[in-house]
């Protein structure tokens, strides 16, 4: 049995949010440049009981300028499916608005963006907090500069990742979800676009038949 995911929107299940504000991205890489385990450029918090079902998570990165020839831009999408982020590190607060404007602002899951001070996740075998543990990729794409002369000067084109899952996983929490962009040169700046369902574990379980 698979989700009847336009009737959960119906119900007020479904959310949305955007990473970056209108025409301003966020640069990637934390506060630099390579993408940085601990300093995401968005991150969910799922709690116990919890499940979330991504709907469709789509990125757009505004690639730099590159100064040497292999030079990388890249965008990721993963999960830490033992860990959950709490809220530490520096970063702005993300309020999701409903998939259906007849409900109320604000999602039942944590949601961060543009850290600049490092993050962790705390397992849930009662381990200490540490830096995430990707061991769930999503979606990821990396493009790398490459051409005959001098490498120096050239313009990446904007790229653009889209995860839009026939058979979604069921992150289940506590659990976390993370996008990362950036790569070995600054970029411009980078937007997500999320959309995703969020499910008390047990009708999640109810929903599937199970």
């Amino acid at each position: 049995m698979t989700l009847d995911i336009q009737r959960l929107i119906a119900q007020g299940y479904g959310w949305g949010v955007t990473v970056g504000s209108f025409s301003t991205g966020i640069v990637g890489g934390g506060a630099g440049t390579a993408l940085d385990l601990d300093q995401p450029e968005l991150a969910i918090g799922v709690g116990a009981r919890s499940v979330l079902v991504p709907i469709y998570f789509e990125a757009v990165v505004q690639g730099g300028i590159s100064t040497a020839d292999s030079d990388e831009t890249e965008a990721l999408f993963a999960v830490d499916s033992l860990g959950l982020w709490t809220g530490d590190g520096t970063f702005t607060s993300e309020n999701p608005s409903n998939m259906n404007s007849k409900y109320d602002k604000g999602a039942p899951v944590r949601v961060g963006s543009a850290f600049t001070a490092d993050m962790t996740t705390t397992p849930r075998n009662g381990g200490a907090a540490a830096d995430p543990v990707l061991d769930m990729e999503l979606a990821g794409i990396v493009e790398t500069a490459d051409q005959a002369g001098t490498a120096a000067n050239v313009a990446y084109r904007t790229i653009r990742l889209v995860y839009e899952p026939l058979h979604p996983e069921a992150i289940t929490g506590p659990a976390s979800l993370f996008g990362y962009w950036g790569g070995t040169i600054a970029t411009v700046g980078g937007f997500a676009r999320l959309r995703f369902l969020v499910l008390p574990e047990e009708l999640y379980m109810k929903e599937v038949g199970l």
